[in-house]
């Protein structure tokens, strides 16, 4: 995701400075590609941001998951429920949305959890 900040220096060494493409490119560490499409953008167009969540299906459910999830990430990992146990099981609590969803949801929860996971130790001798 290409930033607002980003974007200006490009058009600037672009329209400003008559660098070339492969010189930003060289400079910026994007691709000629990449400066080319924002070069050739109208000035009023802005990158494209992802939305923010919203309340859907899923939104009452996020407690239980949560739940289940915490509960699993004890358990050893061949022992873990599949996104599909997790949809059985909400699905028989009243849950009628879609997998996709749910997947979602799953996969981003545990990407949290390993982001915290992570530690430095320092080494000294």
């Amino acid at each position: 995701m290409i930033s607002m900040e980003m974007l200006g220096k490009i058009r600037r060494m672009y329209f400003r400075d008559k660098l070339s493409l492969h010189q930003i490119a060289k400079r910026t560490g994007l691709s000629r590609n990449t400066i080319r499409k924002w070069v050739r953008a109208p000035e009023a167009t802005q990158p494209a941001y992802q939305r923010c969540a919203t309340f859907n299906k899923l939104s009452p459910f996020h407690e239980t998951l949560e739940q289940a999830l915490k509960a699993d990430s004890f358990r050893p990992k061949h022992n873990r429920r599949s996104a599909k146990a997790l949809l059985e099981q909400i699905k028989a609590e009243g849950y009628d949305g879609g997998y996709s969803q749910l997947t979602a949801f799953v996969r981003s929860w545990r990407g949290e959890q390993s982001k915290s996971l992570r530690a430095f130790v320092p080494l000294t001798f």
